[in-house]
């Protein structure tokens, strides 16, 4: 199906959507770009006999699930596929076939030998499509809806997302509150008013980024839309232990919260700061007193200066080092002293200035060139 002015970018579920000009049908395409929590299958075309009857199905945003398939058809990636659901059926599309299933199976502790997957029943026919489509139709006004009827109760909670069913007799409402919320009014009122089952489901921050989608201060798609299922607490010692500016802008992601990218280098903070040693007292040489200024922690390098509180003139000491003058300190030695014979140094900053100025392109020996090109003409 080729895609034209019409078709319409659905990236909550990662299709395209558009009519056949003949029929008028709704006609689906999976569209992988536009996926949530996408997974790249690098064994696609490499077949295994255990993996051949389970699929990963993706429904609205980042709602997975494996299926086993009942139907008996051929099912491939990229297929729309009816699946079995709590009460009624779904509509899904099919995102990963083959062994790489397993592997993801893997990853969230599915035992293939004791779970009992849910079915696909067959493929999705035109009439299903096109309920799909009415009851997705519905998604927004409902949402707007059930914020007024829940603020009319004063629940101290937010409807974020409402996702319903692919027979529309079912629909998600996510929502996010931080303490408890009685909403057995409110399911009531959601029945009444929406004539369909309903099921409350609690979202953190978090969670509602990973819904929404966006790109981080880093360039690149959000790590919560991208690949984070699990989500663990963050606190600010993630931030000291990396020797970060405690800066709330800068820490805080699109959620609100501290950044999910805090906790990717604690470990490799931690692993270095345990063979870096606490100086509380200067270091004592015979020509003065050394007193820690900066700590590359990386590195494992230590910055000392004879000037407390001065970033001039500072002279650098592995940690090891540093220990062993710590212990010669404390046998009443004194090292001769912390100047080496290459002279002071200074932690390696890359600096930005100049990167905005247009002229660096230039080749400063093209002017002279051509200047001396021109004389040469005229002598001639």
């Amino acid at each position: 199906m080729e895609e034209n002015e019409n078709t319409r970018y659905d990236c909550f579920r990662g299709c395209t959507v558009s009519s056949n000009p003949e029929t008028g049908e709704p006609e689906i395409r999976y569209r992988q770009g536009c996926c949530k929590l996408e997974v790249y299958d690098y064994l696609k075309g490499i077949g295994e006999e255990r993996s051949s009857n389970y699929y990963e199905v993706r429904f609205k945003n980042t709602r997975k699930a494996i299926f086993e398939n009942g139907s008996g058809q051929s099912i491939k990636a990229g297929d729309l596929v009816v699946v079995e659901a709590a009460t009624g059926h779904d509509l899904g599309i099919v995102t990963l076939e083959g062994p790489v299933v397993l592997m993801q199976m893997k990853c969230r502790g599915i035992d293939p030998s004791n779970t009992e997957f849910r079915k696909i029943y067959r493929k999705a026919k035109p009439f299903d499509i096109q309920r799909w489509q009415d009851a997705i139709a519905r998604e927004e006004e409902t949402m707007i809806r059930a914020r007024v009827l829940a603020a009319n109760l004063g629940l101290e909670m937010k409807i974020g997302d409402v996702e319903f069913q692919g027979d529309g007799t079912k629909a998600i409402f996510y929502y996010i509150a931080d303490g408890r919320v009685d909403f057995r009014q409110l399911i009531k009122d959601f029945a009444e008013e929406f004539h369909i089952r309903v099921e409350m489901k609690q979202i953190g921050a978090r969670q509602e980024a990973g819904l929404i989608g966006g790109l981080g201060v880093c360039g690149r798609e959000l790590c919560c839309a991208n690949y984070i299922t699990e989500f663990q607490s963050i606190g600010t010692s993630a931030a000291r232990c990396q020797d970060l500016s405690l800066n709330p802008q800068k820490l805080a992601g699109q959620c609100g919260k501290l950044k999910c990218c805090l906790n990717y280098e604690v470990a490799a903070y931690m692993d270095a700061q345990s063979r870096i040693p606490k100086v509380s007292e200067p270091l004592e040489f015979e020509d003065g007193l050394a007193y820690l200024v900066k700590t590359d922690i990386l590195k494992e390098t230590m910055y000392f200066s004879y000037e407390k509180g001065s970033l001039a003139n500072m002279y650098p000491l592995p940690a090891s080092e540093v220990k062993e003058i710590q212990a010669m300190n404390r046998r009443g030695e004194r090292p001769e002293t912390l100047i080496p014979d290459t002279g002071p140094s200074s932690p390696e900053f890359v600096t930005a200035v100049g990167e905005g100025s247009i002229t660096r392109f230039d080749d400063p020996r093209r002017g002279r060139r051509g200047g001396h090109g021109r004389k040469r003409r005229k002598k001639q």
